[in-house]
């Protein structure tokens, strides 16, 4: 008998239930206070009777409850896990790594910026391998209207004009000797909780070795990064503790 033909077990159908329990309370949105069975039927592929049967469980121990018309809710216990979350998350834990992730695909230094006033502040770094490289110190703080993580900053911050609608359509940017003439970046934004704006991150390096169309190729990897801190991000406070960079200015 093939693996695959082999009888499930016990364990195999408790994996399978936790997660399809998960699904279910993975189907709520910000904007969502309530949901319909139907719609979570539909938000999760499952048949109507096996949400109601997991629903009804959740409830059990406060994940989920019932509103007087039949809709459901998120109730206690998931709230408590949402603050826990946020209470225990530390901005580096997910930044470094990826930013470790992007300057490896790409071969350049990655940073992720975040407004601070009318600057923008370097607070996470990941030089890349190459022996010329642009280096910005963490807790440095840099022009917004100049180079393209300020650009990117300003645009999904609602900057009216010119070059911030098309930053807007575009979803990134891409600079080449705006802020330092020997320097060229790519920017994409990053967002926090609510879709919220939370900061940027981009890659830089020599303009000598990025022009245009080597950035143009990098930048599926870098929005790709971007979505990927924008989903860490969702539950984050946004505290001066949080945000704070490791390191301080001039070190």
């Amino acid at each position: 008998m093939s693996e695959s033909a082999q009888p499930r077990t016990n364990q195999d159908e408790g994996v399978t239930a936790v997660r399809r329990a998960m699904q279910i309370l993975q189907a709520f949105g910000v904007d969502d206070a309530q949901l319909s069975l139907a719609e979570l039927s539909r938000r999760t592929g499952y048949h109507r009777s096996t949400v109601l049967r997991l629903a009804r469980t959740l409830a059990m121990d406060d994940y989920l409850a019932q509103c007087a018309d039949g809709t459901w809710r998120l109730a206690r216990a998931a709230g408590w896990l949402g603050a826990c979350y946020q209470a225990t998350f530390n901005v580096q834990d997910v930044v470094e790594p990826l930013l470790r992730e992007l300057s490896l695909a790409t071969g350049e230094s990655a940073t992720f910026y975040v407004r601070e006033g009318e600057q923008r502040i370097c607070v996470a770094r990941v030089d890349g391998p190459k022996a010329i490289r642009h280096y910005v110190r963490l807790g440095a703080g840099l022009p917004l209207d100049l180079g393209s993580p300020g650009r990117v900053i300003l645009a999904f911050s609602g900057e009216e004009g010119e070059p911030y609608e098309s930053i807007r359509r575009a979803g990134y940017m891409i600079s080449l000797g705006e802020r330092d003439p020997e320097v060229a970046s790519i920017s994409a934004p990053v967002y926090g909780m609510n879709w919220t704006l939370f900061g940027a991150v981009c890659i830089s390096g020599p303009v000598s070795r990025l022009p245009e169309s080597i950035l143009l190729k990098h930048k599926d990897t870098i929005l790709d990064v971007a979505s990927k801190l924008s989903r860490a991000m969702m539950g984050v406070r946004r505290s001066g503790r949080l945000l704070r960079p490791q390191g301080r200015p001039g070190a």
